[in-house]
């Protein structure tokens, strides 16, 4: 009996180098959002000359997040589109340009416009540079590689995250040179630019569709395209939503217990950013790397399904049960396993949705309107978690994957499957 190949034996040379370069922009795109999540209150709290824990701080926290947000969803639909047209080694350059060059200016900040501007100039290089990356690696990948390969691009974001908890950690409360580290994305550009060729496919389409090419009127217009835009838009707003809601609440549950434990306020601070940007970071980038070969074998739908409603059942769980701290060091990977599994999903399906002259404006849509739509689950999380115990209202916002379960119906599987034309 033989064996069947291994999914990488027909991967070439070029094709790693592609998903080498595609990672290592999104691992910069995704620690530009975590440094932020990371350094925010020393920031805040030196630039309003207010205590970290006040409310002023709070407040304007929430504001700069939104300045992201929204930033991120311009960027992307504006990136989106100009990568379809343009191509996609030049657009990639111009988002990683974005972020890097608008991440060291933030050292310079002395202002809160500063940063609300600055924020959001980072934010349209971040929510530009995904969609480019994931239409890039799906379309030079071979068929059977492909969803691995997507897999691993997205779930490389965990490296982000380990960057930037040990930078705050390392800078503590000079925050400004936790934002000179983002400069150093831009050197990748070089690389990109020397080693990077344009898709074949994607040459084809944009001689034979002309203006259609990267067209939000073309997205909209045809009903097969309108449906998976406006359908892979709420299942990323259902997974970015839960990311801020739930997946990030992992660092107040461990704060919330250590503070029942009567641990000391500093050493809770530390612990917990440990365990989420750590240990809870780790199990997310195992359900990131997981999903690609789970999907391979059962499907993208169903993957979708399983991680959703294992996440309905494990929330809850790591919630309420654990008691001690290493209960909840062991809870916090598994909560991020199931929770963050499905990012990863949709780096392999949205670029699998859309045609060739199509491909990066349908993803980025998707993606990135997604981030805009969890605004109001950001600002309803914190009204939950004002108004409830911390484990009530992060296992009420886990409802949020039921939306996920519903709108899967409207998608098509794509498991095997050829890229559209």
């Amino acid at each position: 009996m033989t064996s069947s190949p291994k999914w990488y034996s027909s991967v070439t040379r070029y094709q790693w180098l592609v998903l080498v370069v595609a990672s290592l922009g999104w691992v910069f795109d995704a620690f530009e959002g975590q440094i932020f999540n990371i350094t925010r209150k020393a920031m805040l709290a030196d630039i309003l000359q207010q205590a970290p824990d006040s409310a002023g701080v709070k407040e304007w926290g929430d504001i700069v997040l939104g300045f992201f947000l929204v930033g991120g969803t311009l960027g992307g639909w504006l990136f989106g589109m100009l990568a379809d047209r343009w191509g996609r080694s030049p657009t990639m350059i111009v988002t990683i340009l974005f972020y890097s060059i608008f991440s060291g200016l933030t050292y310079f900040a002395t202002d809160l416009w500063h940063v609300c501007t600055l924020r959001f100039l980072v934010a349209m290089g971040v929510g530009g540079e995904w969609a480019v990356a994931a239409a890039l690696v799906a379309e030079v990948f071979p068929k059977e590689a492909r969803a691995r390969a997507s897999g691993i691009f997205h779930s490389t974001s965990v490296l982000a995250t380990w960057m930037a908890g040990i930078t705050g950690m390392w800078v503590g409360a000079n925050w400004r040179y936790g934002y000179l580290i983002g400069v150093v994305p831009a050197l990748l550009t070089l690389w990109i630019r020397a080693s990077i060729k344009e898709p074949e496919r994607l040459q084809a389409a944009q001689k034979s569709m002309g203006d259609r090419v990267g067209s939000f009127r073309e997205l909209f217009s045809h009903p097969t395209w309108r449906l998976r835009a406006l359908c892979g838009m709420t299942l990323a707003a259902v997974g970015l939503g839960t990311f801020w809601g739930v997946t990030v609440a992992g660092q107040d549950l461990m704060s919330h217990l250590l503070a029942k434990l009567g641990w000391a306020k500093d050493a809770i601070e530390a612990e917990s950013k440990f365990a989420y940007g750590i240990v809870q970071a780790t199990g997310g980038g195992l359900g990131m790397l997981a999903f690609g070969p789970i999907c391979e074998r059962i499907g993208r739908k169903r993957t979708f399904y399983l991680m959703q409603i294992i996440s309905l059942i494990v929330i809850p769980i790591v919630c309420f049960l654990p008691q001690t701290h290493w209960q909840m060091l062991i809870a916090l990977p598994v909560m991020g396993f199931v929770t963050l599994s499905i990012h990863a999903g949709f780096a392999v399906y949205f670029p699998e949705l859309f045609p060739d002259h199509l491909r990066a404006t349908g993803s980025s849509f998707c993606f990135n309107t997604g981030r805009l739509l969890a605004a109001p689950i950001l600002f309803t999380s914190g009204k939950l978690k004002a108004a409830f115990d911390l484990p009530v209202a992060i296992t009420m916002l886990s409802g949020l994957f039921v939306i996920g379960l519903l709108v899967l119906k409207f998608l098509p599987e794509t498991k095997g499957q050829e890229l559209p034309e």
